[in-house]
């Protein structure tokens, strides 16, 4: 699992990215970061300014809060589903 950044590292990283006083390349070697992740980073980092469509990271972190939530959602409906239909079957006449 690659290692995690602090926010503050990012900013720096994206700021100086955004000057273009230098190559991607030599900046990300001078941050000792991968290409890879200084692309990503721009990419947020456009995104959270609104310069590009997408989620914002408060509107990505909603939307898996509401996935987790419709799925326990979904879980308990079937539980209480079965529920049902084993106290009907048991109160049938015999």
């Amino acid at each position: 699992m690659p290692k995690a950044f602090p926010l503050e590292f990012r900013r720096d990283v994206v700021a100086v990215a955004r000057k273009r006083e230098a190559t991607l390349t030599w900046i990300a070697k001078g941050f000792g970061i991968s290409e890879a992740f200084l692309h990503s980073s721009l990419k947020l980092a456009d995104i959270e300014d609104g310069l590009v469509a997408g989620f914002t990271s408060v509107e990505a972190a909603e939307i898996r809060d509401l996935r987790k939530r419709n799925r326990m959602l979904e879980h308990e409906s079937e539980i209480l589903r079965r529920a049902a239909a084993f106290f009907a079957r048991a109160a049938l006449p015999k």
